[in-house]
């Protein structure tokens, strides 16, 4: 029914719009496809593969209505990491492997989690790759010969400059035709698909005036079939598994992000609302039957997947009727295709790798110079210079423990003494100093989160001033919103520190969620119920009513507001004789 929901109010005015913007992206998907694929390491036609298989699955599967799935340039330098290191037959294996991890994920409802992986590192990594696409054209653009491709970025830049020699003009002016028609298209033409028109004119341009002067695919690649490859399985084995674990999670991982940032994205061009687990389930499932007919891991696609909406698409069959535009493409054009010059794809890549390079957000983040910034230039360059599993696994460990770092900064602990003129909440404060405090009652002010960044600064802000043995502690928690089972052990040890002493703790104001840990762990029986109150003034008042008076007759800071605070009585003699006798005075009960 969920399905079906998607289709609600379809009628032919739909059905026209979704072949017309289904139509309009398999154009634009049938280069990007070839360019991804021979980007990966692979053949040119595997990328085809991907772009009818996993887009038709994803679309019909996935989680938005309007997200167009294939091959993207994010997997680009993952994908020819594997290859060159593992070979296409277990890239294909690991492809399967990430799909099934996907489904997981979606069936266990992680999908709402990769959400919260910071923005500096999504866009640090995401910046990297760009720069990795970029350099890894030039050799084609400029048509350098005895190019050996290597997996890091050093090796790939010295090759350039060790070749540099061997530019090919021919290669050069086809490559700076076809970047100068995807440059000035869009200009006049905005809904006409750059980067096909300048792929056919700087072919058209190559074959008559360059013809055997450039690389082509047909030279470096051979014919394209005109059809879709047969039913394969790979040769799956316990050790090939084993060694494939982390190139699969990676894939699946970067998969999922992509794919839920391409789905938000539609969100918000629509209104619409997508489903985060339906959407990694569906990803799932297509990365698993992908590479069964030869295709390359896939993803959502955010730049195609906009083009989709601002071309009119209603439901998810435009994404079907884009991946049977590119089959018939397949079927139809697919030796023609042979000709293509590898100098024509470069700007193809270069365009595509600068769209995706976030610079606009790269440069407002470094802007900021916060912890946020310094994350963001640490994953982009680990990025380019490592590989993208360090800088991601860096990348957030240094968010994590920076956000960790900021958030025990916010927790304040302040030894205070109230104010009898406020009420209830706001009956402080008065700072401890020398010769302002009271030996009987220590009254604290918590403000912050108590968990394992900042309990330990509580417990020793707090243990500090027990070494006088004081009967009460009174701890104000109105402001602690959060506490996590390392609070509560600090507390805890608090508390066993005035059991020993026989003293009481007191808390009050205490929020929900401290609360619920409290009765969790137990600990709140240990401090018990009755000593913990809604308002300070209450909690206060039974301090009061709780004092030893014969430490009070030889207290030489007298009651509690220079001791308590509390009284209103004009003499250090008059606040002494309250205390010798007991009697309370009327303002307590209004604290």
């Amino acid at each position: 029914m969920k399905w079906m929901g998607r289709y609600r109010g379809y009628n032919g005015s739909s059905f026209r719009k979704d072949l017309l913007s289904g139509l309009i992206v398999g154009i634009i998907a049938i280069p990007l496809g070839m360019a991804f694929a021979i980007a990966s390491g692979v053949k040119p036609e595997y990328g085809l593969y991907t772009t009818v298989i996993a887009g038709i699955l994803i679309s019909l599967l996935g989680g938005s209505k309007f997200q167009i799935g294939g091959p993207t340039g994010a997997f680009i330098p993952i994908l020819f990491a594997i290859v060159m290191q593992y070979g296409y037959e277990n890239l294909l294996i690991a492809g399967i492997m990430a799909g099934f991890m996907l489904v997981l994920m979606g069936l266990f409802k992680l999908g709402a989690l990769i959400k919260f992986i910071p923005r500096p590192v999504t866009i640090g990594f995401t910046a990297g790759i760009a720069v990795i696409i970029f350099s890894g054209q030039i050799a084609n653009f400029l048509g350098l010969r005895g190019i050996e491709k290597h997996e890091d970025f050093w090796s790939n830049m010295k090759e350039i400059v060790m070749h540099i020699s061997t530019v090919n003009i021919y290669s050069l002016l086809t490559a700076g035709s076809c970047l100068a028609v995807i440059l000035l298209v869009p200009r006049f033409a905005p809904k006409v698909p750059a980067s096909l028109v300048g792929l056919i004119l700087s072919t058209v341009i190559a074959a008559l005036f360059f013809e055997g002067q450039v690389t082509t695919i047909g030279s470096s690649f051979g014919a394209i079939p005109s059809s879709l490859p047969q039913f394969h399985v790979p040769e799956i084995t316990w050790e090939r598994i084993m060694n494939l674990l982390q190139p699969a999670f990676v894939i699946a991982m970067l998969g999922g992000i992509e794919s839920l940032l391409s789905a938000v994205v539609a969100d918000g061009m629509t209104g619409s609302r997508h489903n985060s687990n339906r959407e990694l389930i569906g990803q799932g499932i297509a990365n698993m039957v992908t590479p069964l007919f030869g295709g390359i891991p896939a993803t959502g696609a955010i730049a195609r997947t906009a083009t989709n909406i601002k071309s009119g698409a209603v439901s998810p069959l435009s994404g079907v009727i884009h991946g049977v535009v590119v089959l018939l493409v397949i079927v139809l054009f697919a030796p023609y295709a042979s000709h293509i010059p590898l100098a024509s794809m470069a700007p193809v890549l270069m365009m595509v790798a600068w769209n995706m390079s976030e610079r606009r957000s790269f440069m407002h983040v470094m802007k900021t110079k916060t912890s946020d910034s310094l994350v963001l230039l640490i994953t982009f360059l680990l990025t380019v210079f490592t590989s993208l599993t360090t800088a991601v696994e860096v990348g957030l460990i240094m968010a994590v423990l920076l956000f960790v770092k900021r958030m025990s900064e916010m927790l304040k602990v302040a030894k205070v003494l109230p104010d009898p003129n406020h009420k209830h909440e706001k009956v402080m404060d008065y700072m401890v100093r020398e010769g302002h405090d009271c030996p009987q009652i220590n009254l604290y002010s918590i403000e912050g989160p108590l968990f394992f960044g900042a309990a330990d600064r509580f417990e020793k802000s707090v243990m500090d001033s027990l070494h006088r043995r004081p009967g009460i502690l009174l701890l104000r928690m109105g402001k602690v919103p959060f506490m996590d089972t390392t609070g509560e052990s600090n507390l805890a040890h608090v508390v066993k520190h005035m059991e020993r002493s026989r003293g009481t703790v007191l808390l009050s104001g205490i929020q929900a969620q401290p609360l619920e840990m409290l009765k969790k762990t137990g600990l709140i029986e240990r401090i018990n119920p009755d000593h913990m109150f809604e308002h300070t003034g209450e909690a206060i008042n039974y301090a009061l009513a709780h004092l030893d008076d014969q430490k009070c007759k030889g207290c030489k800071h007298f009651a509690f507001h220079e001791c308590a605070a509390l009284s209103s009585a004009g003499t250090d003699s008059e606040r002494m004789s309250m205390l010798k006798s007991g009697k309370r005075v009327e303002a307590n009960s209004s604290m």
